[in-house]
């Protein structure tokens, strides 16, 4: 199987990166608060309702870096 190649500037929408990272929409927000290297996410508006996006290359850096960190242990 080939590894699937992203664009670097690829963007992914909140109940997207909840449903790759098996996690609800708190876990998240728990996940984000409680580990400050989690990639920041980018609001399309002021309001607290804005759909929030990810950068995929920016989360895909951090899962690496936490297995990484992990298989080094």
């Amino acid at each position: 199987m080939q590894p699937v190649t992203i664009p670097p500037k690829a963007l992914i929408r909140q109940p997207a990166l909840c449903q790759w990272l098996d996690l609800s929409r708190s876990g998240l927000d728990k996940l984000r608060k409680k580990d400050p290297t989690f990639p920041k996410p980018i609001k399309d508006g002021d309001t607290r309702q804005a759909a929030a996006y990810y950068v995929v290359a920016e989360v895909d850096a951090w899962l690496r870096a936490k297995i990484e960190a992990r298989d080094a242990v």
